[in-house]
C-alpha cells in the first residue's frame, strides 16, 4: 500500500468554460457495466487487489449479460413523480420499495453469478444466498438500501447490491430528466441515495464541470466544485493525493463535517468509473483516515473502509 498522502493544488480546470452543464446525466444500463467490467480488468492488471477487482469486473459482466429479457421495472406512478417533484423529493423512494421485477434481477444474477470464477469466501457467499429465506433475502435488500451493511457480511451482500445497482439503473433510465430537482447536498436527485464519488468531466459542454455519482442507481448530478458534496460548506476543503500517484484521483477533505469524498478527474482519464476507481484506491481511503477524516461515500463493494 502507498505510505503517505499530500496536498494537491485545488485544480480550477476549465471552470470558465463551463456554460449550462446539465442538472443530471442519467444512466445506460445497456453501456454502464459493460464498461465498468472493462475498467476493472484493466486495472487488475496492475494492481495487488488483482483477484477481487477481477471478481467485481466478472459481476459486472454478469449485471450486463442478465439485460436481456428481464421484465420492465415497475416506475412508480405519475402522480407520485409529481408530488416528489413538487416537494424536492426523489422520484424513487428507497424506503417504500417493492418490486416484484427486483427479484427476478436477482434470482437471474444469482444463477448467472454461479458461473464466474470467484474467490472461495465469495462462492460460500453465494451458495448461502441462494439458501436463504424469503425474509433474510429481504434483511440483506433492506441494508443495502440503507447502506448498512456489516462488514462481516459483505460477501452476501455483495450480489444483492448488484441486483440492486441493475434495477435502479433501469429504473432511473425511464425518468424524464428534465423533471428532476436538487433535493439536498450529498442526495442522489433520483434515488436520494448518497455519493460513491465525484467526477471532473470532459463532456462537450460540461468541460470541467463536476458531476456527483450514485453508487446505486448509476445516476450522476451537477454539483458546484470547491464544496462538499457530503455538508454542502465551501470552507476548510482540502484535496490530498497519494504521492507519486497520477494525480488523476484525489480526496476531497471537508474540516466542516469531518469527512472526505474522492473527486475523479476524468477530463484527464476518461476511462475512470465512480465505482471501480473508488475500490482501486482503496490505499488513499487508509491513508486519509489516518489523518483523521472520516469516509463520507457509500461503496457496497468497500465496505468496512
Amino acid at each position: 500500500m502507498p505510505r503517505q498522502i499530500v496536498p494537491s493544488d485545488i485544480d480550477p480546470t476549465a471552470i470558465g468554460e463551463v456554460s449550462a452543464p446539465p442538472f443530471v446525466r442519467l444512466p445506460d444500463p445497456t453501456r454502464l457495466f459493460v464498461r465498468r467490467a472493462q475498467r476493472l480488468n484493466a486495472l487488475a492488471e496492475i494492481h495487488e487487489l488483482g483477484p477481487y477487482l477481477r471478481f467485481l469486473a466478472a459481476v459486472a459482466d454478469v449485471q450486463h449479460g442478465i439485460q436481456d429479457g428481464l421484465s420492465d421495472p415497475d416506475l412508480p406512478e405519475t402522480q407520485v413523480r409529481e408530488r416528489a417533484h413538487a416537494f424536492g423529493m426523489p422520484p424513487l423512494d428507497r424506503d417504500r420499495f417493492a418490486s416484484g421485477a427486483f427479484f427476478e434481477t436477482l434470482d437471474r444474477l444469482v444463477l448467472a453469478a454461479s458461473a464466474i470464477e470467484k474467490p472461495r469466501a465469495a462462492a460460500d457467499a453465494l451458495d448461502r444466498l441462494k439458501l436463504a429465506a424469503p425474509a433474510e433475502r429481504d434483511a440483506m435488500v433492506r441494508n443495502v438500501l440503507a447502506d448498512a451493511i456489516a462488514a462481516d457480511a459483505l460477501a452476501e451482500h455483495v450480489y444483492v447490491a448488484a441486483a440492486l445497482q441493475l434495477h435502479f439503473a433501469r429504473l432511473a433510465a425511464c425518468l424524464d430528466a428534465s423533471a428532476l430537482v436538487p433535493v439536498g447536498d450529498g442526495a442522489c436527485p433520483v434515488c436520494g441515495g448518497p455519493p460513491v464519488s465525484s467526477m471532473i468531466v470532459g463532456w462537450h459542454g460540461s468541460h470541467g464541470a463536476r458531476f456527483c455519482a450514485c453508487s446505486l442507481c448509476g445516476t450522476l448530478w451537477n454539483y458546484v466544485r470547491i464544496k462538499c458534496t457530503l455538508c454542502g460548506s465551501t470552507k476548510g476543503i482540502g484535496y490530498v493525493e497519494v504521492e507519486g500517484g497520477p494525480g488523476t484521483v484525489k480526496a476531497e477533505t471537508c474540516d466542516s463535517c469531518g469527512c472526505y469524498v474522492k473527486i475523479l478527474h476524468q477530463h484527464k482519464d476518461p476511462n475512470l468509473d465512480a465505482v471501480a476507481d473508488d475500490v482501486a484506491t482503496l490505499g488513499l481511503d487508509l491513508l486519509v483516515r489516518e489523518s483523521g477524516y472520516r469516509r463520507g461515500s457509500f461503496n457496497p463493494f468497500l465496505v468496512g473502509y
